[in-house]
């Protein structure tokens, strides 16, 4: 059984100034890390970054050793206006941080644009040695097929792409994520204010059409990405808004007809950013599969 955990949110300041820098391929990317143990790679969504984990990071720093960035283009790492952003690079960006800190073996907790991020990572897990110790999912385009994106997506995508972005801001914002969170878990001034930072720090409304090319990566790359998912033993899980217009439940439904003895979890009445919208039921939920599904194989599978 696992126990109730209360969880508290960081403030963005404080969280910036807990931040750290690398170099990958000559920007400057920030990243973060707490706790001790087993390391979680927690990887962000668009249009934000790995504040959205803030709820969940002290609950999770006193059981694992966690770690996130914000990818190249995001939040407050580099945002250069000349560059060719695509998924794969961003596993590699997620790879080059570990490979930093010297981590050859860890877990993955992923969200949105993050969890094709975590899909190409599981690819490659399972086309190497592996590297990978569990997966599990938040509110993400897994399948093509089933990914509805808003409209402002569907605008980037579009050759007045560039306008959209460079027009974009605040009160487009709010509306924007009002209409993919619950209706009863909205978010509120203060976490709207911190999400608009992330966005326009460094200008990046003007490179939202370089970043929204991930759609096209993800049809590219759908049939290799899910056929890892089919072939894996490693423990996958997805916890998910049901209510979500992008990916919710009918996404889960998609997951549950291709994954092999699928371990879903819905969260009735919760949209887009479960972590935000209801941090609480995430962890529950997150530590029950670490403790039901993953410690469980890692015992039987370690030498006596």
């Amino acid at each position: 059984m696992t126990p109730e955990v209360a969880v508290t949110g960081i403030a963005l300041d404080d969280w910036l100034a807990q931040s750290q820098v690398f170099d990958y391929r000559g920007h400057q990317i920030r990243w973060w890390e707490a706790g001790a143990g087993e390391p979680l790679l927690l990887i962000h969504g668009f249009p934000t970054g790995s504040w959205d984990w803030h709820y969940l990071w002290q609950a999770l720093a006193e059981r694992y050793r966690v770690i996130a960035l914000d990818m190249i283009g995001f939040a407050f790492s580099d945002k250069p206006r000349k560059y060719r952003y695509n998924l794969l690079d961003q596993a590699d960006l997620q790879q080059a941080l570990m490979q930093h800190l010297g981590i050859d073996r860890y877990h993955v907790l992923a969200h949105d644009y993050g969890d094709s991020v975590a899909q190409e990572l599981l690819a490659r897990h399972e086309a190497s040695d592996g590297f990978l110790c569990s997966m599990c999912f938040l509110n993400g385009g897994l399948f093509p097929e089933t990914h509805h994106p808003v409209l402002l997506q569907k605008l980037l995508m579009s050759p007045i792409g560039p306008l959209i972005g460079r027009r974009y801001n605040r009160a487009r914002m709010a509306r924007t994520f009002g209409n993919v969170f619950g209706p009863q878990t909205q978010p509120d001034e203060r976490e709207l204010d911190g999400f608009w930072r992330l966005i326009e720090f460094n200008q990046g409304p003007k490179i939202m059409h370089l970043l929204i090319r991930y759609m096209a990566d993800r049809r590219e790359h759908r049939d290799r990405w899910v056929q890892a998912m089919q072939a894996t033993c490693l423990p996958l899980r997805v916890i998910d808004g049901a209510v979500d217009p992008v990916s919710g439940a009918h996404m889960v439904e998609r997951y549950r007809q291709l994954i092999p003895n699928p371990d879903t979890v819905l969260l009735p009445d919760i949209g887009h950013y479960p972590q935000v919208e209801a941090p609480e039921q995430v962890l529950k939920h997150y530590l029950a599969f670490r403790q039901q599904r993953v410690d469980v194989t890692e015992e039987a599978t370690t030498p006596a």
